[in-house]
């Protein structure tokens, strides 16, 4: 963690929404004059979209069926761990983009499913910011949770989380049921010891919870709606946060226990707002004191 220089990490799985929560959270940072170092998760996996190919068909041919985006095998965790640390100490560091599909990999005139070139980050930024799958990993060669000043997990139910992957896969990447299908089972192992243990090191978790029938999520023709949904917060560390506040603004609002506010789902953006406004003011001010002094 660094006063001078800190960093914000959302992390969740595929299909947790964390893209929404970073949209959020551009809109806070551009209102509030904040200059923010962006880092996509997808830029420190290890494999390419080609070589992740090979590499998986490899794996199958000599019977593993656990490799995975989720695991260590096929990510860069020293390399994100150390970049975290380089930026807390310094400000700086080195980073690359995946680029996902032509739109991005045009003005870089490479194929998409690539990397560009590492580079720099950019100068004079007031904090880093993260969204992507290990943004609180903790592993044997690897802390990444222990460099993040301020840690959100995005965790839908499992069947919500699934629904959510399934439709966009098939969706914007031509994918059949099948295929999604084959995919969250091939990552399953991964998922339970790489993606869910990250959830007890957050700060605040946000997790939807649908009120309709997803008992079923391959055959779900609709992703339920946030207001088809509650939307439970938890605070790690509630001391502090101003929960008769939050419980006046957030209409239909209660708190479940001690540390845990629960509202309407469509209630997300304005609580998102509502709870790290005030943090990142803190971050930023506490910057500001540091260098100045």
């Amino acid at each position: 963690m660094s006063t001078k220089h800190p960093i914000i990490a959302i992390t969740g799985s595929s299909g947790a929404g964390t893209t929404s929560v970073m949209r959020t959270f551009d809109q806070i940072f551009r209102r509030e004059e904040v200059a923010a170092a962006f880092i996509e998760g997808d830029s420190f996996h290890r494999f390419d979209r080609a070589q992740m190919k090979q590499k998986m068909a490899d794996e199958l041919s000599r019977g593993n069926q656990q490799f995975s985006h989720f695991g260590p095998e096929s990510n860069l965790f020293e390399e994100l761990a150390e970049l975290f640390a380089t930026y807390g100490a310094t400000g700086q560091g080195r980073h690359r983009k995946y680029l996902h599909d032509d739109a991005e990999a045009r003005p870089f005139g490479q194929p998409p499913g690539t990397f560009t070139e590492w580079s720099a980050l950019p100068e004079k930024t007031d904090l880093l910011f993260y969204e992507g799958l290990h943004g609180g990993v903790i592993t044997e060669n690897a802390n990444v949770a222990q460099h993040v000043d301020l840690l959100i997990g995005v965790v839908p139910v499992t069947n919500l989380e699934w629904i959510q992957k399934l439709h966009r896969d098939k969706a914007t990447r031509g994918y059949s049921t099948e295929a999604v299908t084959d995919t969250i089972l091939r990552r399953m192992h991964d998922y339970v010891h790489y993606i869910c243990p990250q959830f007890a090191h957050t700060h605040v978790n946000f997790q939807r919870v649908p009120v309709v029938d997803t008992s079923n999520p391959f055959i779900a023709r609709f992703i339920p709606t946030p207001d088809e949904s509650m939307l439970v917060i938890r605070f790690a560390n509630p001391r502090g946060i101003d929960f008769p506040y939050l419980l006046s603004m957030l209409d239909g609002s209660f708190m479940s226990r001690a540390n845990t506010i629960v509202c309407p789902g469509g209630k997300m953006d304005l609580a998102m707002q509502l709870i790290f406004t005030p943090m990142i003011w803190r971050l930023v001010e506490r910057r500001r004191q540091a260098l100045a002094n």
